[in-house]
């Protein structure tokens, strides 16, 4: 939900900025723009010749404004490219021993790990999400644990079982995995 709403502000910021800086392209071409533009007379300008004029005096004032717009619009764009970046991966490089490599939708690899973890001893449900590069995922996985299970011998299973295989079958090197566990609640039990 926090991302649907960053990117739609991020959106909603940008469109502002593009209008406004496309107001003042356009009076600055003589172009007309609405009456209610703060800026609309052939004579009136953003920065009067007395606000640009204020700290000529001072050396220190236009590379400061400078350096605080640059540092404004680095952090802008890095903001943005963080957006739009993707964190899962969406295929994951397979070695099939021809030299070439297959390609595995990351999707399915994530379901196998679920349905692997899931068949374990004491292991409810299960959650998979690949992190990485296609070339050398890792996983961060959340069990929701039974209230008998013990959760070293299900993190224990998990590993040598379910992690191992997935590992086998992809061909990868190493498969990093990060677990997270939950305790499933249960209702009391009553003694009669």
């Amino acid at each position: 939900m926090i991302r649907v709403v960053n990117r739609v502000l991020l959106a909603l910021i940008g469109l502002a900025l593009l209008c406004a800086g496309g107001l003042v392209l356009a009076r600055g071409l003589g172009w007309a723009v609405p009456s209610w533009w703060p800026y609309s007379g052939p004579h009136d300008v953003l920065l009067s010749r007395a606000d640009r004029e204020r700290y000529r005096t001072d050396g220190w004032w236009w590379p400061a404004v400078i350096a605080g717009l640059a540092v404004v619009v680095v952090l802008a764009l890095w903001w943005l490219l963080s957006q739009l970046r993707r964190s899962r991966p969406a295929e994951v490089l397979v070695d099939s021993g021809d030299g070439q490599g297959a390609l595995l939708r990351g999707r399915a690899l994530e379901s196998v790990l679920e349905d692997d973890a899931e068949s374990l001893d004491g292991v409810a449900r299960a959650k998979v999400r690949l992190m990485g590069r296609r070339s050398g995922p890792s996983a961060r996985i959340r069990l929701l644990l039974e209230p008998h299970a013990s959760p070293r011998r299900s993190v224990n299973r998990l590993t040598d079982e379910a992690l191992t295989h997935a590992r086998d079958s992809t061909g990868l090197a190493a498969l990093p995995a990060e677990v997270r566990l939950r305790a499933a609640r249960h209702g009391a039990e009553r003694v009669t």
